[in-house]
């Protein structure tokens, strides 16, 4: 019998140490807690076997004060490549038994590696995030690897969907990384993001709190709008992460990829032609309008508890991907405010990014009044949102299911921004503003002197509604494209979507505009 390679032996040796990670006691103990492992969490994200590892033998190479005791193999970082539903993408997984996951110099080198490889073959980069934050044993190194990656992140933006899975912390600049990212998941009670911890921020400013209620899930999904998506455990968020990127095409060259639609294209609801009351001041929900319109199952809500008073999402129509913009007018009654003109925003230039079609649906009295809205910028974040429509070049489809007042019309992706197609519901109303402010206004003497200011008042309101609070004013000025029967929505949309799928609209030459963030 012919006596085994000595070299090969010691390769599957270093290989088998290499796997281990931090060892298997600290494995154990993750276990115990209830995490998974570094590498089982990249198995179960991809295709099952398609996994290539790619540096797995690299060291930490420098540590001038003497602390790190004993190197190991892939210094705190998976990284390599497969596939998700039979297609590439690069990824990285921190393995927090390894110094806590922190960043080192190497780690950061491996982790651009894959970044790079990432867009010179345009597919997508996903990063499995638990780290504690930058090796401080490594000094300056370790804060130059940050910003190595800050700035692929920020140079890669809409050339290759990227995203983010938080799976345990990630404290102090590492947080940067996230937010530079197109989708954010965060898991419940495990996973968490602040520049500044509950201890530093005890000394500095004398404030007590703890982790999760400074910058858990729950927070970043509701309250500053970090995230997009919040999930129970750590197997969902991989989940997520496949069901999110069946809608993104690989790259910005190409075309979001077709799934076979479960419901027919003429599909018409008839339930949608009673579901906007009579009376304009009584709400519904547009959600319900959103899953009636497209096809069953596939709308993917983002940021579902952040600005609930705007909606933002993926979903198909006809089997192809969309992004649906909205107000929900049973939230504020869908009036916009700073956050809801912030999340709208992003949203759009992520799909005009990536070559997803946006259908907008709209229904806003307005702009929040206010002093604080104003003091805060409203007009500012307001003008974000009129940018990210002026500038998309894919297709946009509007329909304005009610009310459609004054600023709130023209940045919704009205028809002279560009939007290729607009339909209004016969319950549309498109004017600078309602009919009872408008009468106040144009009429004021008037009801004044009138004996009875109140009856007056509500009947130039009455007339003003009758001649210019009506899709068909609208619609006699080319404001409106087509007036349609609700329940023919879908099919319509379809029919838009299709002639418009080969749409090309450049913009001018230039380096980059200038949004008002």
């Amino acid at each position: 019998m012919t006596q085994e390679d000595p070299r090969i032996l010691e390769l599957r040796r270093v290989r088998a140490k290499a796997l281990e990670g931090g060892g298997e006691e600290r494995n154990k103990k993750r276990k115990a807690q209830g995490k998974l492992t570094a590498r089982e969490r990249v198995e179960l994200l991809l295709d099952p076997g398609t996994f290539n590892e790619l540096e797995p033998f690299i060291t930490h190479q420098g540590d001038e004060l003497g602390l790190l005791k004993e190197k190991y193999y892939g210094d705190g970082v998976i990284t390599g490549y497969g596939q998700i539903n039979g297609r590439t993408v690069y990824l990285y997984s921190q393995d927090f038994t390894i110094y806590g996951g922190a960043l080192s110099e190497m780690q950061s080198r491996k982790i651009c590696r894959v970044m790079d490889l990432a867009v010179r073959n345009g597919v997508p980069f996903i990063s499995l995030i638990d780290s504690g934050g930058a090796r401080i044993q490594e000094g300056v190194r370790s804060m130059g690897g940050y910003a190595e990656i800050f700035r692929r992140n920020a140079q890669y933006s809409g050339v290759v969907p990227q995203v983010s899975v938080m799976l345990g912390p990630c404290a102090g600049g590492a947080a940067y990384s996230p937010a530079l990212t197109d989708l954010v998941i965060m898991v419940e009670k495990s996973s968490f993001m602040f520049l500044t911890g509950p201890d530093v921020i005890k000394a500095v400013t004398g404030e007590i709190i703890d982790a999760e209620s400074l910058g858990g899930a729950t927070v970043h999904n509701s309250v500053s709008g970090v995230a997009h998506l919040s999930v129970a455990s750590e197997q969902a968020a991989l989940e997520m992460t496949r069901h999110f990127l069946s809608y993104l095409p690989s790259n910005n060259v190409e075309n979001p990829p077709y799934t076979q639609a479960t419901d027919e294209a003429g599909r018409m609801d008839e339930e949608l032609n009673s579901i906007i009351p009579l009376a304009a001041n009584e709400p519904y929900v547009m959600h319900d309008v959103i899953e009636r319109i497209v096809d069953q199952d596939s709308f993917l809500e983002l940021q579902p508890d952040w600005a609930r008073n705007a909606i933002i999402g993926l979903a198909r129509i006809g089997g192809h991907s969309v992004g649906i913009v909205g107000q929900e007018p049973s939230i504020m009654a869908g009036v916009i405010d700073i956050d809801a003109a912030d999340k709208m925003t992003r949203f759009v230039r992520m799909c005009d990014c990536f070559n997803i079609p946006l259908v907008t649906f709209v229904d806003s009295p307005g702009f929040l009044p206010g002093v604080a809205q104003e003091h805060g910028g409203i007009i500012r974040h307001g003008a974000k949102l009129l940018y990210a429509y002026s500038e998309a070049t894919v297709p946009k489809i509007c329909l304005i299911t009610r009310k459609a007042y004054g600023g709130a019309y023209v940045v919704m992706s009205s028809k002279f921004l560009g939007t290729d197609v607009t339909y209004a519901w016969p319950s549309a109303e498109i004017a600078v503003l309602g009919a009872e402010g408008a009468a106040n206004i144009l009429y004021k003497k008037q009801i004044e002197a009138s004996a009875d200011p109140a009856a007056e008042r509500n009947r130039l309101a009455a007339e003003y509604r009758e001649k210019f609070n009506n899709p068909y004013y609208a619609a006699s000025t080319g404001y409106v494209d087509d007036i349609i029967e609700p329940r023919e929505s879908r099919p319509k949309i379809i029919a838009s979507l299709s002639a418009l799928r080969d749409k090309y609209a450049p913009a001018p030459a230039r380096k980059h505009g200038n949004i008002p963030v």
